[in-house]
């Protein structure tokens, strides 16, 4: 069974607002005290006893990161490194149709291995993360060709 994958995306104006505080106060703090461990104190305003919470200062990076995207709009998804992904996970993650991954992208013809588990393809996402990394990187090095081409050609006016 594939581990739990959540998506979340944000469309209420206050919510959007306090991500953007949120993110804001956290990387200054983060830029304050760049220490491993950062302590967190969660306070609710109902409750006199404050909640004090030690957590990787990379974990708090993360979730500014996360809180980023919210405020911004776009949708973020949180996937464990280790997980093993069906195929329309994958699609989604990608950004293409389901029979696009598997005619293009996993092996045979693509560079993504998968393995079966009964009759259904599983994709380890750090296999997909590498996929995309190099793809990125591909994409990269074609547009700064092109650009050099049109440089050399005089069409930069």
């Amino acid at each position: 069974m594939s581990p739990p994958i959540h998506s979340q995306t944000l469309d209420d104006e206050e919510t959007i607002a306090a991500s953007d505080r949120a993110a804001g106060l956290l990387a200054d703090y983060l830029r304050r005290h760049p220490t491993p461990t950062a302590r967190v104190q969660l306070v609710d305003d109902d409750s006199p006893d404050p909640t004090i919470v030690e957590v990787p200062a990379q974990a708090l990076k993360l979730f500014i990161e996360i809180l980023d995207h919210l405020k911004d709009g776009v949708g973020v998804t949180v996937v464990p490194a280790n997980a093993d992904l069906t195929t329309q996970q994958a699609a989604d993650l990608v950004g293409v149709s389901r029979p696009y991954l598997i005619d293009k992208i996993l092996e045979p013809a693509g560079p993504v291995p998968f393995r079966t588990v009964g009759r259904h393809r599983r994709i380890k996402f750090s296999d997909l993360q590498t996929f995309l990394r190099a793809d990125e990187q591909r994409r990269k090095r074609e547009a700064d060709r092109v650009t050099r081409i049109g440089l050399e050609a005089g069409l930069d006016d």
